[in-house]
């Protein structure tokens, strides 16, 4: 009782660290499930991946860590702006404890100040707690806060679906089934999921080698790959090394003949998981083999407890055939701190929102 008691009355602590402090873990823990992957290796994977040297905002009361929130810099050094390190998928954030309130928010908005002219928060969801509580604190202390629209997102609510009846559909399940037999008539498939200490190197070179085969890599460049090393491989296969982190990310794995063909990969955090990418060799596309992995996938989602599935930005037709709804809109987000930055920010707004996407109608209504 006494440690509630002393959270409550304690006076929130600003301070910045160099680096990314093990603090950063602390707040993770005691966020909502839904973000508790945002862990000090989070972000160590992506400044080894992507570069940059982090210095991160600690918000603190009574020695409990509240808010972290880990920066690198944005454009040239003389303007003082930053970002936050880390992967777009599923987003870019920072943890917030659950009973962080809004003088916690205000605090680390007035180290903010302290320590850059601004910064880039996103791209994120729109009814995320660290861009919430900001929002809050910056309309009360003369912050400019301009968004930008990156994308909609599509959240399918198995709950809800389950209790309009059985879901997935019966007929669903047995069109797969027969489609299944005809994908066996190519070769020997073999299901499989991998979690936690699955994750080898030699799993991650399944993945890439499924990239390597598929549409992406023909239509595209391979840059937004997410396993190949050219890609965004590093990336996950440095988040590993967290032994938290490794048993929330999720495989769903088909292999033909003992080669991989298709793969779901997913973060599962709580019973929310967020689906970052499937793909699949386009030599057995006429089977639809990454339609039949993620029924599969989901079949699983539902033994498993998962009652939500994020998919996140992207083509909406497969998402909606599933069951999915258009959910909070994503966007980008500039912090500017009151003088100055603020005033530019009056004149810049129009020219950082036309630098997003045009919002769908849905989203705009939504708005």
């Amino acid at each position: 009782m006494m440690l509630p008691m002393l959270l409550r009355t304690s006076p929130p602590v600003a301070r910045t660290t160099d680096e990314l402090p093990d603090a950063i873990d602390k707040v993770a823990e005691s966020a909502a499930p839904t973000h508790r992957f945002l862990r000090r290796q989070w972000y160590a994977a992506a400044l080894d991946t992507y570069g940059g040297t982090a210095r991160t905002l600690l918000v603190e009361r009574g020695g409990q860590p509240m808010l972290a929130l880990p920066l690198i810099g944005l454009g040239p050094a003389p303007l003082r702006m930053a970002q936050l390190p880390g992967c777009y998928w599923p987003f870019r954030s920072g943890p917030v404890a659950l009973d962080a309130g809004p003088d916690d928010f205000a605090a680390l908005l007035g180290e903010a100040g302290r320590q850059v002219r601004g910064f880039r928060l996103g791209p994120v969801y729109d009814d995320d707690p660290m861009l919430q509580g900001l929002l809050d604190a910056a309309r009360a202390s003369g912050w400019r806060a301009m968004p930008r629209f990156i994308a909609d997102s599509y959240l399918l609510d198995i709950t809800a679906r389950q209790a309009e009846g059985v879901w997935p559909r019966l007929s669903t399940l047995r069109k797969n089934r027969f489609n299944e037999k005809h994908l066996a008539a190519l070769g020997e498939p073999d299901w499989s999921f991998a979690s936690g200490a699955d994750w080898t190197p030699a799993l991650f070179d399944d993945l890439a080698a499924v990239e390597r085969a598929s549409w992406l890599n023909s239509r595209t460049d391979g840059s937004d790959a997410k396993f190949t090393l050219d890609g965004h491989g590093r990336f996950w296969r440095s988040v590993v090394a967290d032994p938290v982190l490794a048993d929330m990310l999720w495989v769903a794995l088909l292999r033909m003949d003992g080669k991989p063909a298709a793969f779901s990969f997913d973060i599962n955090a709580g019973t929310h998981k967020f689906a970052i990418a499937n793909s699949y060799d386009v030599a057995f596309r006429q089977r639809s083999p990454g339609k039949l992995l993620y029924y599969r996938n989901l079949v699983r989602a539902v033994a498993d407890g998962i009652t939500r599935v994020d998919w996140g930005a992207g083509d909406s037709g497969y998402k909606r055939l599933i069951g999915a709804e258009p959910g909070p809109a994503i966007r980008d987000w500039l912090f500017l701190r009151p003088g100055l930055p603020a005033l530019a920010g009056r004149l810049l707004a129009k020219h950082w929102a036309r630098q997003g996407q045009a919002p769908t109608r849905e989203a705009a209504d939504g708005d």
